[in-house]
């Protein structure tokens, strides 16, 4: 018998925000969480600009010791999941602990120590390495950390498919508890790749926009997009059994109800023809979610500003949906805050359910350019007050990962 599935926590930290609360009001307010890089010095790099997380210390939620012990990209996931859990009021008293799961992912996990560590490596020796190198560094330790964090004793795992990564552990966490392995799942992502090494790997591939205005860097779906801007941060969700939330008195924001994922067997990098793989794993979600495509009220798309992912993602949706991809609006919030990699699909993931909460359909910002090739209704500019029922997400990343996430409204 298949369980139904809902969401009853959120938890973030983001460009434009340190919590689920402040990230959603700067969407209200059309903030750009884009800026000039402050993590390293930039003298020597075309790409100036990044969208980190402002505001923090990690002394303020962490003890000495165990922020030493953690990767920047383990305690965005941590704080992420404490705001989550706390959102859901799951407690020890109303929850079997060793049926909760953690599926936290991290596209590219804990960079900026291995560049710390490597530097080590090649000027002080080998010897001086650190021991939590490893622990710290692997991409499973952000899942593994907040396992540990929570105390939660069921499945814990790290699905690691570069920017869709999050999306896929929300997907895996529904299709888990829907078939019974598990009654609730702290599911998301976490990144923090804005390190030298980082930043140069991107743009030596031409990934990245070398825009110095913020105000036109990260331009999702504009003629004169050129490139992604980095971000960073966390997002997790607490999926549960819906019974199991209904008999704990717990708040309902929405319910999952479809989950599709594909691959596009066809590049490292590029997304394939007419965005075929990505229009697939939508066709399956939709299919998942027994709903039809103009059902469909709202996309939150992955959008990432560069030439050929928003285009080649337009197509996908005008595949997907047919006739319904000319009404449906399809927006990216990656204006916003940047690309954080593998933790945007969960961050967007959030998105979508206060837009079903609240009834705001965040605007694609500083649009200014329409292109031809991207010629869907894409919300430019101006929060839009409209109800919707039924919200999907995409995340496209690179080998050729694709997944899609339909919500609706409880």
């Amino acid at each position: 018998m298949e369980r139904r599935v809902v969401i009853t926590g959120l938890g973030a930290i983001t460009p434009i925000g340190n919590n689920v609360e402040e990230t959603w009001k700067g969407i209200k307010e059309k903030k750009c969480g884009i800026d000039e890089i402050t993590l390293f010095d930039t003298t020597n790099y075309k790409t100036k600009l990044a969208a980190e997380v402002k505001n923090y210390e990690a002394s303020e939620h962490f003890d000495r010791k165990q922020a030493k012990r953690l990767d920047r990209s383990s305690q965005f996931a941590i704080i992420a999941a404490r705001e989550a859990f706390q959102d859901s009021g799951i407690t020890k008293e109303n929850t079997d602990m060793e049926r909760v799961g953690v599926f936290v992912s991290s596209g590219i996990g804990g960079l900026q120590t291995i560049q710390e560590q490597c530097e080590v490596n090649c000027i002080k020796g080998n010897n001086r390495v650190s021991p939590m190198f490893i622990p710290m560094a692997i991409a499973n330790m952000p899942a593994g950390n907040v396992a540990i964090e929570l105390g939660a004793k069921g499945e814990s795992i790290s699905i690691v498919t570069a920017c869709a990564s999050s999306t896929h552990a929300i997907g895996e966490a529904y299709k888990t508890i829907k078939y019974g392995s598990e009654d609730v799942i702290l599911a998301g992502g976490t990144e923090s790749s804005i390190c030298s090494v980082g930043i140069a790997g991107f743009e030596n591939m031409k990934a990245l926009s070398y825009a110095t205005d913020k105000n036109r860097a990260s331009i999702p779906f504009d003629k004169e997009r050129n490139g992604f801007v980095m971000g960073e941060g966390a997002g997790v969700l607490v999926l549960e059994e819906l019974e199991h939330a209904i008999k704990r008195g717990a708040k309902i924001y929405a319910e999952v109800i479809g989950y599709g994922a594909t691959s596009d067997a066809y590049h490292i990098t590029s997304p394939a023809p007419e965005g075929e793989g990505g229009a697939r794993a939508m066709k399956r979600a939709i299919q998942d979610a027994m709903i039809q495509p103009q059902d469909i009220d709202y996309i939150n798309a992955h959008g990432t500003s560069t030439h050929l992912n928003d285009s080649c993602e337009t197509m996908a949706i005008k595949s997907a949906l047919g006739e319904a991809a000319k009404k449906v609006m399809v927006s990216s919030t990656k204006g916003n805050m940047g690309h954080l990699l593998g933790a945007a699909g969960a961050v967007e993931a959030i998105l979508c359910t206060k837009t079903i909460e609240e009834k705001l359909i965040p605007p694609t910002i500083n649009y200014q350019e329409k292109d031809e090739e991207c010629d869907l209704d894409v919300v430019p500019n101006e929060l839009r007050h409209k109800e919707v029922t039924v919200v999907m997400s995409n995340s496209l990343g690179f080998g050729g990962h694709n997944s899609s996430i339909i919500l609706k409204k409880y």
